[in-house]
């Protein structure tokens, strides 16, 4: 499910503020924010390098993975472009096709 809101919950706006955070730092094309089922949250920043090429939503969720997570219950992506259908595969294979996916939200 894709949607942006209006009015985001206080866990959800966290989840947009640490996207947005990492974006400005690193200054990427994309920030990503993610919750797991323990309340965890990871954030990530795409990564472009000419050997690797990772979206932010794909660091997200790796870092969650490795972390030891057993799934997600949000993801935030800020972005210019649009959630492409890898990335919201990715959270699909990880979480099943419930997990909210916030694109853009209280832009």
């Amino acid at each position: 499910m894709t949607h942006a809101s209006p009015e985001l919950s206080p866990e959800d706006a966290k989840l947009v503020t640490l996207a947005r955070s990492t974006r400005a730092r690193t200054r990427a094309a994309e920030g990503a924010a993610v919750r797991d089922l323990d309340g965890r949250t990871y954030a990530a920043a795409t990564v472009a390098l000419e050997a690797l090429q990772v979206s932010a939503v794909g660091v997200a969720v790796a870092m969650a993975i490795s972390s030891g997570s057993r799934g997600l219950e949000a993801v935030v992506l800020l972005t210019d472009g649009e959630l492409t259908d890898s990335d919201r595969a990715v959270v699909a294979e990880f979480s099943g096709a419930g997990v909210p996916i916030l694109v853009n939200p209280a832009r």
